[in-house]
Parts: C-alpha cells; sequence; structure tokens
C-alpha cells in the first residue's frame, strides 16, 4: 500500500490549488474561514462558479458531463477547497440525488435533471427522516398512492437541512404495506412548487432555520419522477446513504478547523497551557489518523483492490472529530464564546468588542449546532452495530 502522491496527481493539486485562489471570492473565503453565517447566495455563487467549470459535478464520471477524476483526484480537489475557504458543497444535488439518478434512474430522468444540478441552477433537498423515522428509515409513513399516470402523496418530512431553499426534493415514500417494512418503498422526486407542498422552518437556537418540516397535502407527482421500480426505493436509498456518511468525515474540513482552533488558542492566551495544548495535540492525532484511513481507501481503489465498505466508521469517527474541535474552539474563547446577535455579527460587532476577536464568532452556537453530527446519516450507535456485524459477522 502507497499513501504518497505520484508527480502527476501533485501536479493535478498545485493546478487545483490555483484555480480556487483565482476564482474563489474573498468576501466568500472570509467568511467560511472566520465560521461567520453564509447566505444562500453565497452557497450558490460558488456553486455555479464551480458549475461553469464543470467542476460541481467533481465526482461524476465524463459519460454524464462530469471530470471523470479518479478517487485520489476527488480527495485533493476537496482538501484544497476546504483549506482555501470554499464553503461546502451543499451536497443534496451533486454528491446524493445525482448518483442515483445516474446509477437507477432512466435515459429522460438523467436528460432532464442532470444538467441543472450539474450547473448549479437548481437547489435540491433530502426527503428522508420523518418525526419517528430517523436512524430507523424502514418504518417511513409518508404515503404516495398511484392514480393514473401520476402519485399522490400525503405526510411530513422533517429535519430537512435548508429545504426553505428547496426547489426539488427526494422523497423516501410508501407505495405498499406489505411484506417487510423496506420493500414498501420508493424513491420519489418531487417538483416543491407543487400544490400542496408547505415548507416550516424550525428555529435554532442560534437564531438559524436550518432544518424545516415539509408537509405534502395530497400533492400530485407524475409517475415519470419515480425513479427505478416501485417498492425498490430501499435499495437507492442505501447507495445515496453511503455517499452522505462517506461526506460527513469530511476529513477536510476538520484540517482547516484544527488552524483554526489554534489560531483562537493563541488569540486567547491559552496556547501556552500545555494542558490543553495536549488535547490539541490529541485532536490532531485523530484527525491524521482519519486522513490515513481516507488514504488507504483511496489507495485500495487505485490499485483495483475490493476495500472494506467503511462509509460508517468514516462517519462515526469524522462526526466525533468535528464536535471535539468546536468543543475546543469555545473553551479556548471562554466568555466570548456565548454572545450570539447576528444583526451585530454581521456588522462586525466583534472585531470591535474589547478582548474579542473575529475568529470566536459564533462558537458556542456552532458547538450546539454540531452535536447532530452524530445523530444525522445514521447515529453512531446504529453504525457501530453495523461495524461490528461487518468485522464480527
Amino acid at each position: 500500500m502507497d499513501l504518497a502522491f505520484t508527480p502527476q496527481e501533485l501536479a493535478f493539486r498545485d493546478e487545483i490549488r490555483g484555480w480556487v485562489k483565482d476564482n474563489l471570492p474573498a468576501d466568500i473565503a472570509h467568511k467560511v474561514h472566520n465560521a461567520l453565517r453564509l447566505s444562500r447566495d453565497d452557497m450558490q455563487r460558488w456553486a455555479r462558479i464551480l458549475g461553469k467549470k464543470g467542476w460541481l459535478g467533481y465526482g461524476w464520471p465524463k459519460e454524464f458531463g462530469g471530470p471523470g477524476w479518479t478517487a485520489v483526484q476527488k480527495h485533493l480537489f476537496e482538501e484544497e477547497c476546504a483549506l482555501a475557504g470554499a464553503p461546502r458543497i451543499v451536497p443534496f444535488g451533486p454528491v446524493m440525488v445525482a448518483p442515483v439518478i445516474m446509477a437507477f434512474g432512466n435515459k429522460e430522468q438523467q436528460e432532464r435533471f442532470l444538467p441543472g444540478i450539474a450547473s448549479g441552477e437548481v437547489w435540491w433537498s433530502q426527503g428522508y427522516s420523518e418525526p419517528g423515522s430517523g436512524s430507523d428509515l424502514a418504518s417511513v409513513k409518508t404515503r404516495a398512492e398511484r392514480q393514473g399516470d401520476h402519485y399522490v402523496v400525503n405526510g411530513q418530512k422533517t429535519w430537512t437541512t435548508l429545504g426553505q431553499y428547496g426547489e426539488w426534493i427526494f422523497c423516501l415514500v410508501r407505495t405498499s404495506t406489505e411484506g417487510k417494512p423496506q420493500t414498501g418503498i420508493s424513491f420519489l422526486l418531487v417538483d416543491m412548487k407543487s400544490p400542496g407542498v408547505t415548507v416550516r422552518p424550525i428555529k435554532l437556537l442560534d437564531g438559524e432555520c436550518e432544518v424545516n418540516e415539509v408537509f405534502f397535502d395530497n400533492v400530485k407527482v407524475p409517475v415519470e419522477n419515480l425513479i427505478g421500480e416501485e417498492n425498490k426505493g430501499w435499495t437507492y436509498a442505501k447507495h445515496l446513504l453511503s455517499h452522505e456518511r462517506t461526506n460527513i468525515a469530511d476529513v477536510n474540513r476538520a484540517k482547516r478547523e484544527l488552524e483554526r482552533l489554534k489560531r483562537i488558542a493563541k488569540a486567547e492566551g491559552v496556547w501556552d497551557d500545555v494542558r490543553f495544548r495536549d488535547q490539541i495535540a490529541l485532536l490532531e492525532v485523530d484527525i491524521v489518523a482519519l486522513e490515513m484511513l481516507v488514504l488507504r481507501v483511496l489507495s485500495a481503489e487505485k490499485s483495483g483492490k475490493q476495500s472494506l465498505d467503511i462509509a460508517g466508521l468514516l462517519k462515526i469517527k469524522g462526526s466525533e472529530i468535528q464536535q471535539r474541535y468546536a468543543e475546543l474552539m469555545m473553551l479556548a474563547a471562554g466568555p466570548f464564546a456565548t454572545p450570539f446577535i447576528e444583526e451585530a455579527m454581521e456588522a462586525g460587532w466583534q472585531g470591535n468588542f474589547p478582548g474579542a476577536v473575529v475568529a470566536n464568532a459564533p462558537l458556542a452556537s456552532t458547538y450546539f449546532n454540531m452535536r447532530k453530527t452524530t445523530i444525522y446519516g445514521g447515529s453512531n450507535e446504529v453504525q457501530r452495530n453495523i461495524v461490528a456485524q461487518t468485522v464480527l459477522g
């Protein structure tokens, strides 16, 4: 197993680094490096820049309009974007539903939906979780009844991330109650402008409405929006979840946030505290170990060997690392981590407050927000059971 990059891969990295430096808007990078609020326009502006270059679907094969990069090239692209301060690509379109459409959709669906995803023009949302159906997605109750050439959808989805911006949503819906719960689920694409779709934002402690409830009241969805076969949606959902869980690990963002943690510790005078610095060192060791795990997977893919399906393991470790660096940042800033006044921060308040630095905002709210990472995408408790079954049989 060779974890070193080849000269060609290093040249590719330099190419990506130069392009990102020239094309990433400085105001967006400033917000990302200092954890300031990203607007819908910020996120979509960067998506469109990538889309124009043909890199929003950076993981796509050439036959669907992607660059056809290797697994190592995709990793290097993600790393350079993260370190430069680029926003995370909103994954629901290019990273999650697009691979499902490529693998299981028909040609008409591919031609209809993929161009809007690749360009960054169409905002997609995910309709999986429901009240009472989170990690146990097989228990979804949102119902889709076929009536002629359309389905009538009734039910509710919840924790729909950035759903207030959504133009389309991919949903797991129940089309049969016979047999095992998994066998009665279908994968449906729904236009969120359809009559009967209602989005209700859920306001969080930090004042943001990052997640939403989505209600379906007799929503008519054309049959041609069904991906694959009816009652086969569980298979497609598992395909998608492997992409989601790997994406959650996000080792490249962890490397960037580690450097931010060090800046905050130095600015707040706790860098000289040996015990606190020990905690930073332990975190850095874990980030390096996670990166080595990712590189091992990439090495196995590059050599053509079948690697162990470790999406769940990456999700467990990556999500716990995110919680740890958020906690250490808050502890480093002390009382200055607490205030959160959105209007004041937008006006640059935290840079003028005596003793405060811009990098501190908003650390407490980030800490609370990060508590979700070990839950979404399949809770870590469930993922540990899956990993144990895989290893021990």
